[in-house]
């Protein structure tokens, strides 16, 4: 585990990489789990912090599986702006400029393995698509409605559209779609894991984001890789950027950033991989360490 040595952080990437203050330009920063606090709550400290580190010129980039719409009350009240990463990478933008700089989209055939397995299993599966003529915003749809579809609404503050997935992915002109979904239990989602491995192999990235998201995107797709995308955008270099995350799909940005941080309630894997451990997010560990970090 990398350490705080008075107020530098060394890479466990290399013995010779130290975070220094006045060298940080940019904070990569997962929301749920992370900076929000139980009940996907931004706290007043998490937002003061945030924008002290605006103020000294440090620009936060925020990401996260959430959808644009579900992430944008958070962006507001920290006052981002500039490209964020969203469904995990799969959509780079500027919700202010309302602009995109990377989509990268799911084959649809991936998508229709994805809903014929959830069909065969009973689990419930919810597919993200991209704008197009006529609907100009990114939109999900899910087949039934389950006890899932409000879970999720209640997480992301959201709602899936209900339809019929099948007509929807074979509508003519889709170029694909922006992620497939699974809610289930744990054990459930191991299952479809080890089947959509077999079946697609390296032709996705699947990803669990909580205990009970099991998500499909496109092979390329990945925070590390929208990472990359806004750190070109800023022409940022790793050793100018700290990543803040707790769950599987935050490892991507880990390599990508210089610096890497979880929270002590993050999943083992995540906390093994960080080069340093902060508070949990139940005790606002991100605006802890920034607030002694920064001097702020």
């Amino acid at each position: 585990m990398g350490y705080i040595d008075g107020m530098t952080i060394t890479s466990k990437q290399s013995s010779t990489r130290r975070a220094e203050p006045g060298r940080i330009r940019a904070l990569a920063l997962d929301l749920d789990g992370t900076i929000l606090g139980p009940g996907a709550v931004l706290s007043d400290r998490t937002i003061r912090a945030v924008k002290a580190c605006a103020e000294r010129g440090i620009q936060a980039i925020i990401a996260t599986g959430r959808a644009i719409l579900s992430a944008e009350p958070y962006r507001l009240a920290l006052g981002l702006e500039g490209p964020m990463i969203y469904f995990n990478g799969a959509i780079v933008a500027d919700p202010g400029k309302g602009t995109y700089l990377s989509t990268t989209l799911l084959d649809l055939k991936a998508a229709e393995v994805c809903l014929a397995l959830s069909r065969e299993l009973g689990v419930y599966n919810q597919v993200f698509f991209p704008g197009f003529e006529g609907r100009p915003e990114i939109h999900f749809i899910t087949e039934k409605d389950r006890e899932e579809r409000e879970q999720y609404f209640k997480r992301a503050a959201i709602r899936a559209e209900l339809g019929n997935l099948e007509e929807a992915l074979a509508r003519p002109g889709l170029p694909g779609c922006v992620k497939s979904m699974f809610l289930a239990e744990p054990e459930i989602c191991a299952v479809i894991r080890s089947r959509l491995e077999a079946q697609l192999g390296s032709s996705v990235y699947i990803a669990q984001t909580q205990r009970n998201f099991l998500e499909v995107m496109d092979a390329q797709v990945s925070k590390g890789y929208g990472l990359k995308k806004v750190m070109d955008f800023h022409s940022l270099v790793p050793e100018e950027v700290l990543a803040f995350g707790d769950e599987e799909n935050d490892l991507p940005m880990f390599q990508a950033a210089g610096f890497s941080l979880a929270p002590l309630s993050a999943k083992e894997e995540v906390k093994a991989a960080a080069d340093h451990l902060i508070g949990s997010h139940e005790e606002e560990g991100a605006a802890a360490f920034l607030e002694e970090f920064f001097s702020l």
